[in-house]
Formats: C-alpha cells, structure tokens, sequence
C-alpha cells in the first residue's frame, strides 16, 4: 500500500520526500526542537543521514512512514512519523514541529489523523509512542490522541538533560481506539 497524503482541518501530511530534505535541516536546527530527543540541533551531515534512512523505508511498509506537515496554506510545521514499531502489527507515533508552531494544537491533530490512519488503513493492531518522561508537552499530545501510559523504562541512551528521569511509553490498541470513537464498521 503507498502511503497516502493525509488532511486534518488545519494542515496537509505528505508523504517525506529527498525533496523536503531542507524543511527537515531547518526543523533540526533548532536545538529546542530537538531538546528531549538529541539534546542538540543535528548538523545538516546528521540531518542528511537520517533523511536517507527514511527514504529507504517510504512508504512500503503497510502505508507507514514519515510526512511532511504544512499548513493548509502551504506553510511547513514539522515533520510527522508512524514507522513500524518492533513487533508486527505496530507503528510507533512522532512528530517534530517548528517552534513557531508549538502550542497551537497542530501536534495533536497531525497525530490523531496517523493513529486513525494507522488503524483504519494500514491495518495496524497497536500504535505506541515514546518520550522522556520531563517532556510534558509530547506527553499531553499523546494523550490527546488516545494513547494511555504504559511503561516508564531507563534506556541506555547518552545523558542530556533530563534523561536521569527515563523514558515514558504510551499506547493503545486498534480495539481500544475503535471503542473510543465509536466505530463498530467491520474491518476495523
């Protein structure tokens, strides 16, 4: 299945392309942006690297992958991101947002249309997210979507500030989210 371009009521999610490779070195420039997963903006070198690897997985796996946010207007916000996760059956949410677009719901909205994405038509069982449990604001946006606590856990990643406290994981499953929005369709 390719992946589809998706719409909310404020932005456009394209598929992640060798052609957004620029939004992606402005949005990691920032090292607030970056604060809880690098702890420091990524050089353009970094940046091309991880572009690279996103390519390669695309869209052909299941619909899943990495997007391009813009406003309807055509403004870039960030960067969206339902990979597969570890385990068949399961996708793992993202997103990376320019600052200037921080607080303004845009992160809860480009993440509630992947998990409907992700559930209603990649087919997948059960989405998770994870973050450093001081990030408080990636927290409330996976709440926002349905996801519920799951685990705190210590991973043996490099210290940046914050991470002493560990990582936090959040999920929920394609039954959980179908009871919760009321869809009872077959299929899903």
């Amino acid at each position: 299945m390719p992946q589809p371009t998706l719409t909310t009521e404020r932005m456009v999610l394209v598929p992640l392309t060798d052609e957004h490779l620029e939004y992606e070195v402005e949005l990691d420039a920032d090292p607030e942006v970056l604060r809880y997963i690098e702890g420091r903006a990524r050089t353009r070198e970094e940046v091309a690297g991880c572009h690279a690897e996103r390519m390669e997985l695309g869209g052909r796996v299941d619909g899943l992958g990495y997007w391009l946010a813009t406003e309807r207007t055509g403004e870039f916000v960030g960067v969206m991101m339902l990979p597969p996760a570890e385990r068949p059956g399961e996708a793992e949410l993202g997103y990376r947002l320019l600052r200037r677009c921080w607080r303004r719901g845009l992160a809860a909205e480009g993440a509630a249309a992947l998990v409907r994405h992700g559930f209603a038509t990649a087919g997948q069982e059960r989405i998770i997210a994870q973050t450093m449990t001081v990030n408080t604001g990636s927290r409330r946006v996976m709440e926002k979507c349905g996801l519920r606590y799951v685990r705190t856990f210590f991973p043996d990643y490099p210290p940046i500030p914050g991470s002493g406290e560990g990582e936090v994981e959040y999920a929920i499953t394609r039954a959980e989210w179908r009871a919760a929005t009321g869809l009872r369709e077959v299929g899903l």
